[in-house]
Parts: C-alpha cells; sequence; structure tokens
C-alpha cells in the first residue's frame, strides 16, 4: 500500500485580498496582509485566522510509505508558483492512488487545496474520482470523510467529533514522539517574510513525521500492524532520517527516544 501523510502550510493570499478590498496595486505586501488580518479580527472579535479561500499554500510536505521506502520530502521552494506545487502533488496522486494521511486534513487541508487548485485550473480526475468512472471509489473515495482513502487522524481519533478534537503536538508528545520542534503555524508568514522559507519548509516536514508516527500507532491499534510489524516501521524512519543527513531531521532523530512499546513489540517477533 502507498500511503502520503501530507501537511500544507500557508500564508495570505495577498493578491486576493487586494482585489476583494479594493485595495491599490501600490499597497505592499505587508500592509495588504495587516488590512486582510484586521478586517477578520473585527468580523470574529479577535481572531485573525484567515477564512480558507484567503490562505496561499506556500509549502507541500509529504511522508511516503511505498514499496520498501520511506521518504519525506516538499513540495515549493519559496517562490510563487503555487500552481506548480498542486500540479506535482495531484501528480503523486494520479501515479500512486496513495491512501493519504493528515491531521485536520479534512478541515483544513484539503478545502485549501481544493480553492487553490480551482483558482489555477489544476486537474486532478483520480482525486475527484467518486465512482462514475471507477466502481471501486464509490466505496472508497478522498472525499467522503467516512472513507479510508484520505484518513484524518485528527477526525478519526475524535470519533467525527468536534468537541473532542486534539492538536497534533500534544497528542505526539504523549505518544513520546517529538511533537512541535521550534515553530509553529503561526510564524509562518512573518518566517516568509524574512525570507527564512527553509525555516518555514522544516517545520511542515516534522510535522508530517509526527503524523506519520501517530498514523503507526493508530495501524497497531486497529490491528493493520502487529507488534513487530509496528517496530521495524518505526526503525524504518530512524534509518531512513538518520541517512538523509539533513539537520532538522536529524534534530528530529535525536529529539525521539525509543519508547517502551517499540522495544516491548520487537521481541516477540525476534524470538519466532
Amino acid at each position: 500500500m502507498n500511503v502520503f501523510v501530507f501537511d500544507i502550510e500557508t500564508v495570505p493570499d495577498v493578491s486576493g485580498g487586494r482585489r476583494l478590498l479594493e485595495l491599490p496595486d501600490s499597497l505592499t505586501d505587508e500592509a495588504v496582509a495587516d488590512a486582510m488580518l484586521a478586517q477578520r479580527r473585527q468580523a470574529t472579535g479577535g481572531s485573525d485566522f484567515l477564512r480558507l479561500h484567503l490562505h496561499r499554500i506556500a509549502v507541500i510536505s509529504i511522508a511516503m510509505r511505498s514499496g520498501d521506502r520511506f521518504k519525506v520530502w516538499s513540495l515549493g521552494d519559496g517562490g510563487d508558483d503555487e500552481a506548480e506545487i498542486l500540479r506535482r502533488f495531484f501528480e503523486g496522486i494520479e501515479r500512486f492512488t496513495p491512501t493519504l494521511v493528515s491531521w485536520n486534513g479534512g478541515g483544513f487541508d484539503l478545502p485549501v487545496i481544493h480553492y487553490r487548485a480551482m483558482l489555477h485550473g489544476v486537474p486532478a480526475p483520480r482525486y475527484w474520482e467518486t465512482g462514475a468512472t471507477e466502481q471501486s471509489f464509490r466505496w472508497n473515495n478522498y472525499l467522503n470523510r467516512f472513507h479510508e482513502r484520505h484518513t484524518d487522524l485528527m477526525d478519526v481519533l475524535a470519533g467525527y467529533q468536534a468537541r473532542a478534537n486534539a492538536p497534533l503536538d500534544e497528542i505526539a508528545a504523549l505518544c513520546g514522539f517529538p511533537g512541535k520542534m521550534g515553530m509553529s503555524g503561526g510564524k509562518v508568514w512573518d518566517a516568509i517574510q524574512q525570507g527564512d522559507f527553509a525555516a518555514v519548509r522544516d517545520y511542515c516536514e516534522t510535522d508530517v513525521l509526527n503524523t506519520y508516527l501517530v498514523f503507526l500507532r493508530f495501524q497497531l491499534l486497529r490491528g493493520h500492524l502487529s507488534g513487530g510489524d509496528y517496530a521495524r516501521e518505526c526503525g524504518l524512519v530512524r534509518e531512513t532520517l538518520a541517512a538523509d543527513g539533513r539537520a532538522h531531521l536529524q534534530q528530529f532523530l535525536d529529539a525521539w527516544p525509543v519508547g517502551p512499546l517499540e522495544q516491548a513489540t520487537a521481541e516477540p517477533d525476534q524470538e519466532s
């Protein structure tokens, strides 16, 4: 089975904001973003989290498990070619038909991707398939909340009850995984304004690593991985990060101690 764990980081869509607020072209992007955020605070009574159609995707990070490989990488290099990021994301779905895994992807990441793909006119027939041309997608497709082709871990673990939702950082930390490392989504716009796209990309990649490790625990929970399988999958992640050489992945590995569950589940299969 091919698995793509994904996460996006976004910034205000200043081009859209300039158009909707009828602001002059002479106004800087920073000033437009400030105006968008101020309007949102006024509308909500304090929150400046923009409505989803006003986010622009800066990066999509992916942790892929396919065949005997595990890999972590990102789409986006700090430029403005959002359409190319989306095109490459959907090309991966067309090629691999993976199980998509996210944390709150149904509530945030995928709706943003939908709006941005529509804006740019990026086709994705396999992603949007619901059984009209391929019958199996009638029973398991990317769009149905209760299907597994997209598994929103936050939604599933909360029993589809919003009041039971939990933050990824806290669930990851409780499970013994590193959690967030020195950044948050609220700092993304400032980092990109300062030209530090690498910090945003690295943060997004550690988020998909946390999500993937929670997904492995979920697979153990529902019996899709045995204890030994779980230990081996964690071992593959560790080996991949150690071999990669990038500093933020090594930092993630250093912050991830071998937990008792890994140790306990590794032993029975080794003895058999």
